[in-house]
């Protein structure tokens, strides 16, 4: 019998090794494209995104139809589907399920929005060929991007944004774009 101590004291370390540990992270979804969120101009447009998993997806679903997931890693699940809205507004369900059979459920309201954004210059300064440009763009929805000449202005993202930006010339052409892809155009100048 004390021969059978040491052994049974070898043997502890390597059954523990073989116990199970529970899959308990749900699968985390992600929607990528279009940039705000589920709006688009269009009332058909491709919704595109991903669903992250660390043991790796077995199914996506959109309103209880599959869904392809692309080639590639299944612990990062790529995938797209195209919406098909017949009013204004409207929402996708999107589900995924685990090799463990975890769930996870998003639901994406989705809407057409043709109304561009609003620019505004509060301040215009120039001082010899040096321009300093102050203002404000607001959206319905979401306005993503500035671009003052041709350079994107770091901004974050929002109903209404504050921007300021230098260049050089006689005027400053300002662009500003939302979510949706509706674009404004605005040329600074005194």
């Amino acid at each position: 019998m004390r021969r059978a101590v040491p052994a049974l004291l070898l043997l502890v370390p390597l059954l523990g090794g073989c116990a199970r540990t529970a899959d308990t992270f749900k699968p985390h979804i992600v929607v990528t494209s279009p940039d705000g969120g589920g709006v688009s101009r269009a009332r058909s447009f491709t919704v595109q995104g991903y669903v992250l998993d660390d043991q790796g997806v077995k199914q996506i679903t959109v309103n209880g139809e599959p869904v392809p997931i692309k080639p590639g890693s299944r612990k990062i699940a790529n995938f797209a589907f195209q919406t098909q809205l017949g009013q204004a507004r409207g929402e996708y369900t999107i589900e995924a399920r685990d090799r463990a059979g975890n769930e996870s459920r998003l639901v994406l309201p989705v809407a057409v929005d043709g109304t561009p954004p609003t620019a505004k210059v509060t301040r215009f300064e120039r001082e010899r060929n040096v321009i300093r440009v102050t203002g404000v763009a607001t959206d319905n929805n979401r306005v993503t991007q500035v671009i003052v000449d041709g350079n994107r202005l770091n901004i974050t993202p929002g109903a209404r944004v504050d921007f300021y930006a230098e260049t050089t010339g006689v005027y400053a052409d300002i662009q500003v774009i939302d979510g949706a892809g509706n674009v404004t155009k605005l040329r600074a100048q005194r």
